[in-house]
């Protein structure tokens, strides 16, 4: 950086300008989103931290990916993306199965089964949108010619801090529906309301 980000306003613009493309483009419904929400409102907010925490690490991770130049080197071995796409859709299917299955809260046992944070992981990690959002998102805000710019570190650091909001947004928004979900109607059709979802949005993000 050429100098303090608070003398340039410039970096200031940028940054604005990376805040609000990561909103519009990360945080908008995406395989990833819909399962932190449809799990939170299955499971509650409790039970659903572990799989949200896999989620916000697997996208990290992504964005790691992304900046560093691994998935160019990835995507040149032309066999690996058609097996992730493959086990990404099977992961989301049963995602979306158990998400529409799952019980009401109230009869719900103790040691029912929960999505793990590997599980929320590895659909972060197979996640199709998440490397095109992502990858979007990063390129914007390293299109810049001449002048003061964002150094590689600020954007990664605003982009993660960026992904763990974005996620607890979305937890939080599922979770608020976690209290009707203790009806056996309304759980029943907000889950399968949800677990559609699910599934739209992955389609949606693979032949969009």
């Amino acid at each position: 950086m050429a100098g303090p980000l608070v003398s340039q306003p410039e970096l200031w613009r940028q940054l604005l300008a990376l805040l609000l493309a990561a909103t519009v483009v990360m945080g908008s419904p995406g395989p990833a989103t819909i399962s932190v929400t449809a799990v939170g409102a299955a499971f509650g907010l409790r039970d659903s931290l572990r799989y949200t925490g896999g989620i916000v690490l697997g996208t990290i991770a992504v964005l790691l990916m992304v900046a560093t130049g691994v998935m160019a080197v990835l995507g040149s071995m032309p066999k690996l993306a058609p097996l992730l796409l493959v086990a990404s859709a099977a992961y989301i299917l049963y995602l979306a199965f158990k998400i529409a299955t799952a019980p009401p809260l109230a009869d719900r046992a103790a040691d029912a089964s929960r999505p793990t944070w590997l599980a929320g992981f590895f659909l972060a990690m197979a996640n199709p949108k998440a490397y095109v959002a992502i990858a979007a998102v990063f390129a914007s805000a390293s299109a810049r010619e001449g002048g003061a710019e964002l150094g590689l570190w600020t954007k990664l650091a605003v982009l993660a801090v960026m992904i763990v909001v974005i996620h607890a947004v979305w937890l939080l928004a599922g979770a608020a529906f976690a209290g009707l979900l203790r009806r056996p109607v309304a759980s029943r059709i907000i889950n399968l309301v949800f677990a559609a979802m699910l599934v739209l949005t992955t389609v949606l993000a693979v032949y969009g």
